[in-house]
């Protein structure tokens, strides 16, 4: 699954000319044991479906790239681990404090609306200013991504969790959706308690939440998109974090990522493809397995 090329030098698309003249450093290719890269962050742009030739309905959602960029390297020498910090999306200069405006500047970036740090392995580092962009997941392969789920506010334990409730009748009087008993005293006489993680009505939603192992169906180079099977958590235009699935092996992903990255260069790079689709398998799902 590895690439044929070894190592090649990487032509980091800068945004500024500030990077113009900088010595490009050469870059592994190869994926090798422990070997881990960096995630993306993206904006949650809503749903939408795709059919198969079978017929059969593939729900996706749609995540855009926002001019991701290596905003900071972490090495194990000053920080004790090794990491790179993304910046995405587009700020102006008044809405963002001091401290941050001049971690863009100082590397001669463009101002970025978000920031996250994402663990990577020292042969996945890569130069500040490279350039992230939907190619660097392929079509094919599994992604996890992270976000924070819808608020619902404060909820009984019906909505919460599922309770069945009280009945509607007979007897029960404004006390349908109620939780019921708590809990008794436990074999004591006096000491009644209400056990910590008791199931009780409280806040919902709002919390970060991964959702595991999402094919990334499609590919859109042009608009820098991707279409994951699956759902994902959060409202839309809401920030989400992704990177490869921790999940699966690298022989499991359909088609391999490129590794460390997708780089100027590669195969596929200049074609006029707008769309790159996961591979569909030949077999009818509706047609039983023969024994």
């Amino acid at each position: 699954h590895a690439s044929p090329i070894t190592t090649c030098v990487l032509k980091a698309r800068y945004t500024t000319d500030a990077w113009a003249d900088t010595e490009i450093p050469e870059l592994p290719r190869c994926w090798s044991n422990g070997s881990k890269r960096c995630g993306a962050l993206g904006m949650k742009c809503g749903m939408t479906h795709a059919w198969t030739r079978w017929g059969e309905r593939i729900p996706l959602t749609v995540i855009e790239i926002q001019d991701n960029q290596v905003v900071q390297q972490k090495n194990l020498e000053k920080e004790g681990f090794y990491a790179l910090k993304l910046g995405g999306g587009w700020q102006k200069r008044k809405r963002l404090n001091k401290a941050d405006a001049n971690q863009f500047l100082r590397a001669g970036l463009p101002l970025k609306r978000y920031m996250r740090e994402f663990r990577v392995s020292p042969d996945a580092m890569l130069p500040l200013g490279t350039s992230i962009t939907a190619r660097h997941f392929a079509a094919g392969q599994f992604v996890d991504v992270q976000g924070v789920t819808k608020g619902k506010g404060f909820q009984g334990v019906m909505k919460r969790w599922g309770f069945k409730g009280q009945p509607a009748s007979h007897g029960h009087s404004l006390s349908h959706r109620s939780p019921g008993s708590s809990g008794g005293a436990a074999g004591s006489m006096y000491a009644t308690r209400v056990w910590p993680g008791k199931k009780m009505p409280g806040k919902m939603g709002n919390k970060r939440r991964t959702m595991r192992s999402l094919l990334v169906y499609r590919v859109n180079e042009t608009h820098n998109l991707l279409y994951l099977k699956g759902t994902v958590p959060g409202n839309t235009g809401g920030v989400v974090r992704l990177k490869d699935a921790e999940h699966k092996k690298l022989h499991q992903h359909l088609v391999a990522p490129p590794f460390p990255t997708f780089l100027p260069g590669d195969p596929g790079d200049g074609e006029l493809v707008e769309d790159l689709f996961a591979p569909v398998s030949e077999k009818d799902p509706m047609v039983p397995a023969a024994v």
